[in-house]
């Protein structure tokens, strides 16, 4: 799974109708409203890197208020529940 972390710049009255048709697209999990030099950041998860052009370059891009995208793609994902599985290894419930 390749994950890109896109930052959406948008027409600040157009940020909600924006971020709800991010949110509908294929390969898209999750769009966060963010303060900061961004308006939006929007999670992309695809299985291959081909993909993320036509996610984010042919239709991500593309919607009606996205003034411009920077996008960041992830080397390794860290989680709170895989450092806790990854701690927890070899270490026996004393229950």
């Amino acid at each position: 799974m390749i994950t890109a972390i896109v930052l959406v710049h948008a027409e600040v009255d157009r940020i909600p109708e924006v971020a709800e048709a991010i949110a509908e697209l294929d390969g898209v999990s999750e769009v966060y409203s963010v303060t900061g030099a961004a308006d939006l950041v929007a999670m992309v998860r695809v299985r291959e890197h081909e993909a993320l052009a036509d996610v984010i370059a042919d239709r991500l891009s593309k919607i009606d208020g996205v003034r411009g995208t920077e996008t960041h793609i992830a080397f390794r994902t860290y989680s709170k529940h895989d450092l806790e599985a990854a701690f927890s290894l070899g270490v026996e419930d004393p229950d």
